[in-house]
């Protein structure tokens, strides 16, 4: 049968076959557990191995038994804690997503903005000037004529090329 190896501390002394009985697993699990270390035995003056089991795990003993009604509940709320921080930040990564999706597509058109601006204007066909071909007046005709514009810069020799924005800005 079964000794108290101290009662004060809470341990029991117990054959193997009591032990399995006790903690509610098979013999071949508390022998397991002895050579793995995780329970401790000893040798009876018989030649017998005694488990010795903490008390607090001792399935077949309801005084035993620690009320852990507390602390499920208390894992219950930590659990609901990470499920709202999960979802709040599901929610926050799907906004920077969105976010970079916005600014990808801003990078785009933006890009091809300056590519448009950037541009070399094609030479009439002509001699005509670009006025010419509205149907506007010619530089120098009657009515004082449509100048080009300020920004543009009169083509010289072979270039025929306008200089990009940013050249002009900066020389």
């Amino acid at each position: 049968m079964s000794n108290y190896a101290g009662q004060d501390n809470g341990t029991l002394r117990v054959t193997i076959r009591e032990a399995a009985t006790r903690l509610g697993v098979t013999e071949a699990a508390i022998r397991k557990r002895i050579q793995r270390g995780s329970l401790n035995k000893e040798r009876g003056e018989d030649g017998r191995v005694y488990v010795c089991l903490d008390m607090s795990r001792d399935m077949s003993n309801p005084e035993s038994q620690v009320d852990h009604e507390p602390l499920v509940e208390e894992l219950r709320d930590r659990v609901r804690f990470l499920e709202r921080e999960l979802d709040r930040r599901s929610i926050e990564a799907e906004r920077y997503q969105q976010i970079v999706a916005g600014l990808a597509t801003a990078n785009v058109n933006l890009t091809d903005r300056l590519k448009e601006l950037e541009a070399p204007v094609p030479e009439p066909a002509s001699s005509q000037t670009h006025e010419e071909v509205a149907g506007g007046p010619s530089p120098g005709g009657e009515g004082g004529g449509v100048h080009a514009p300020a920004d543009r810069e009169p083509q010289s020799g072979s270039e025929g090329v306008k200089k990009p924005w940013y050249k002009r800005w900066f020389t």
